[in-house]
């Protein structure tokens, strides 16, 4: 039986519903197949509007990325207002760019509707390592103000310290539209309201194959799933269930550790203002606190999404060199996750044989994008698909050379704007 990676998030969580494995031939509206925030907000979007959804989830609810990942609520996407403007033309631009905070406020509804109890914490902030990242970050601010977020200010270098509690900083930008979540706790809550507007939820029902046609199949080891329209929201977790997508990204692995809980005198230190951070390094290192005060510290990019030996090895120093006050402190959890990377950075919407369509592709930004996702694509079925098609209409380019040939040479790639980085060029 698949079950929950050996992270603090499952540790955490008490009292976890069980959904049955599906052992019939079942008919529906729409069958969602991965219980992601990809899969379970299209599915509450969808039953909101009166669909009546199944899910399918190969393992547990929240198994994959979204119950693994650092649980920062962060806007836009991999490629920001800047590369969007410049690369794509006026009107698809803007219709891309005028989304680029609707995750997050989809977030804070499902939660405050739906009463969702998942550690939320407002404040999110993106620190810059050197001058040349703090000039980035000026610039980041004025395009996102012109997309409507007026909860941004910057931070000096002392007000950084005073607030993250390191003086490796040289400044920063703080949204307040951003924050922080326990995202397995986020997902079982969504789960949840699925279930409550009628939606089915099957775990340990992995999709083995479809049928495409007027009405496509799902098929599972024990059963199946006839439907009107089928969603394929495992993103790195799809498998080969459709290589005319899984041929377009690559996975990647990035590791993150849960330390042991910190003492009073360590909390007036580390993290006193309770805001997640990340860095703006291209392989970048991100951190917060959780709900019972350990410091949850993530980073490094595996390509390829090979488990790392040694997880504790590659976290620990980039850890200590941000915080040597914390050299030496016990980690209790440590774990690996799966993302999937786009050549263009761009997550891929779109559909095939008319009536399966697909989410993926988020390249590090799916806390919110997923959910953003989830109801776009409940406007497409619903007549209305012009936002939809806003990254649908977008070219889904493949690595060069295929799969195997991209991961060496992306991590190629990755080490030279990791080297620009330290060099601050």
């Amino acid at each position: 039986m698949n079950k929950h990676t050996d992270s603090y998030y499952a540790h955490s969580i008490q009292n976890v519903s069980e959904y049955p494995q599906l052992q019939d031939n079942i008919e529906c509206d729409v069958c969602v197949v991965g219980a992601g925030f990809s899969g379970l907000s299209s599915a509450l979007h969808l039953a909101e509007k009166g669909f009546k959804v199944v899910v399918l989830e190969n393992a547990k609810v929240g198994f994959g990325a979204t119950g693994r990942n650092g649980g920062q609520i962060v806007n836009s996407y991999s490629r920001d207002v800047d590369v969007i403007e410049s690369r794509y033309g006026d009107k698809q631009a803007k219709a891309l760019c005028n989304m680029i905070f609707e995750g997050g406020d989809i977030i804070r509804g499902l939660i405050d509707k739906h009463n969702i109890d998942c550690d939320f914490k407002q404040g999110g902030m993106f620190t810059a390592l050197n001058h040349k990242q703090l000039q980035g970050l000026e610039q980041h601010k004025k395009h996102w103000e012109r997309y409507g977020n007026d909860q941004l200010h910057m931070m000096d270098a002392s007000e950084v310290e005073a607030g993250v509690g390191t003086s490796a900083y040289k400044g920063a930008l703080l949204d307040m539209r951003g924050g922080h979540i326990h995202p397995l706790k986020l997902a079982l809550g969504e789960a949840a309201a699925v279930t409550a507007l009628g939606g089915q939820i099957f775990e340990q029902s992995g999709v083995t194959r479809l049928e495409k046609g007027v009405n496509p199949v799902a098929y599972t080891e024990k059963g199946s799933v006839k439907a009107k329209y089928i969603v394929l929201a495992g993103n790195a977790y799809l498998g080969g269930l459709a290589p005319n997508i899984s041929n377009k990204a690559i996975p990647c692995g990035t590791q993150v550790v849960a330390t042991e809980p910190l003492s009073e005198a360590q909390l007036k230190e580390i993290l006193p203002s309770d805001y997640c951070v990340e860095d703006c390094n291209y392989l970048l290192d991100y951190f917060r606190l959780s709900a019972d005060k350990r410091l949850l510290f993530g980073g490094g990019v595996v390509y390829g999404a090979r488990d790392p030996e040694n997880i504790e090895g590659i976290i620990r120093p980039k850890m200590e060199k941000i915080f040597p006050q914390l050299k030496g402190i016990g980690i209790d959890y440590k774990w690996t996750g799966n993302f999937l990377l786009t050549y263009s950075r761009m997550p891929q919407f779109g559909a095939f044989a008319d009536n399966i369509y697909y989410l993926q592709g988020y390249s590090g930004h799916g806390v919110t994008c997923t959910h953003l996702a989830g109801k776009l694509l409940a406007e497409a079925l619903t007549g209305h698909a012009e936002r939809f098609d806003a990254f649908a209409d977008l070219t889904h380019i493949a690595f060069p050379g295929g799969r195997h040939f991209a991961i060496p040479m992306t991590a190629m790639g990755a080490a030279y704007y990791n080297l620009r980085d330290k060099l601050a060029i």
